[in-house]
């Protein structure tokens, strides 16, 4: 079993205070015995073929280079391998309006609408249809709050020239602002192989309402409640069936808890925030190869 621990080519764009998770997690696997190493998923030199697992730890860069990320999966689909999570969900969560489907599922989301690539739409009808004065604007394919841009009646001609040069090239997602996140924060829930491991709140930094860590935002570690969740489960349950890891991010509203993204690709697992999280990564991700490791023996003996 050789196992490709999937990354990128890191310029810095991330940096924070925070210790560098894949490092750290790489490290931990490797002394639980796994025959694991670090790729970085452009790299052309690499022979795919060599492994039987690809463990998709932090592409972040894969929504700037998009074309070249689906070409990217679409050949590691030809080889057969075992990617974790699996290159199915990963192609559904890579764009936003997977949020359309959870939302059908009866599961409550943030209030999104889309508008097309190479379509025009006027932003201020959207301050009626959400009933907001504020709203936020970002690519359908995005991360790391690329493009993301909040606007309101003083701005909405300058984002609105910016928006009609940037859907030549992309879809993009309006929503309203939500002053819940600037009040209290955004949660995140981690979850892997299905199972509850952590939770976490994301505040942003004074004067800004992205909660990002390497944009300054702080990490406030959480104790859910047994019915919290319960109810996060079913995003999980219903949308992250077969992953290893899933980061459930949202807010609350009078009590109820709204989705702003399921996280299934590269998400930051604020592994450091819970001293039980790394061997809780461990644990799942050992049940997963054990039970592929197992599916591959059967299917060579048949």
């Amino acid at each position: 079993m050789q196992i490709a621990y999937i990354t990128y080519q890191n310029l810095g764009k991330y940096t924070s205070s925070v210790a560098d998770e894949d490092e750290i997690l790489l490290s931990f696997l490797t002394k639980k015995g796994l025959k694991i190493k670090e790729e970085i998923w452009t790299d052309e030199q690499v022979i795919w073929g060599n492994y039987t697992h690809l463990l998709i730890k932090s592409p972040w860069d894969y929504f700037d280079k998009y074309e070249q990320w689906t070409q990217w999966l679409n050949h590691i689909k030809l080889l057969n391998l075992i990617v974790i999570n699996p290159i199915i969900t990963i192609q559904w969560n890579s764009d936003k309006h997977y949020l359309k489907e959870i939302e059908s599922a009866g599961l409550k989301t943030t209030p999104t609408q889309f508008i097309e690539k190479g379509t025009f739409s006027d932003l201020t009808t959207f301050f009626t249809i959400f009933a907001s004065a504020a709203l936020v604007v970002k690519p359908s394919v995005s991360g790391g709050s690329k493009n993301t841009m909040r606007f309101n009646a003083e701005n909405v001609i300058e984002i609105q020239e910016l928006l009609n040069g940037f859907l030549k090239e992309e879809a993009y997602m309006v929503q309203p602002f939500i002053e819940e996140i600037t009040n209290d924060g955004e949660w995140s829930f981690l979850f892997f192989n299905g199972k509850y491991s952590h939770s976490l709140i994301k505040k942003a930094k004074a004067g800004d309402f992205r909660v990002q860590h390497y944009l300054g935002g702080t990490i406030h570690p959480q104790t859910p409640s047994k019915q919290q969740i319960e109810a996060i489960q079913p995003y999980v349950d219903q949308f992250a069936k077969g992953c290893l890891y899933a980061r459930v991010d949202g807010f609350y509203r009078n009590g109820e808890f709204y989705l702003m993204e399921l996280e299934l690709i590269e998400p930051f697992l604020f592994l450091f925030t819970a001293p039980q999280s790394y061997e809780n990564y461990y644990q799942a991700l050992n049940q997963m190869l054990t039970s592929s490791f197992s599916f591959s023996s059967d299917l060579a003996h048949n």
